[in-house]
């Protein structure tokens, strides 16, 4: 079975996303939830500094809105998770 990859780089990128959130939610799921927001939260952090370095004629389905706007965005929502990974105490006796 041949399946043709996106032309883009930035394409190819949120593909990666995609697969990263997935393996996040699935993680967060089967029960270690702090491992899965932690590779969701890294996933959007790389995918903000690929909407960074990705010239804009390779951007494909990473741009959202503005450059700055999807930056800025995803940076936040990557970081947000990440802090929330970290923060949230863990439950009594566990």
């Amino acid at each position: 079975m041949n399946v043709p990859m996106p032309r883009s780089r930035g394409s190819q990128i949120y593909l990666l996303l995609l697969v990263a959130v997935t393996v996040g939610l699935v993680l967060v799921v089967t029960g270690p939830w702090r491992t899965g927001l932690a590779v969701i939260g890294a996933a959007f952090v790389v995918s903000s500094l690929a909407r960074v370095f990705v010239p804009a004629d390779h951007v494909g389905m990473l741009r959202v809105r503005g450059k700055a706007f999807d930056v800025v965005w995803t940076m936040l929502l990557g970081a947000s998770l990440l802090v929330l990974a970290v923060v949230v105490p863990p439950p009594p006796g566990g």
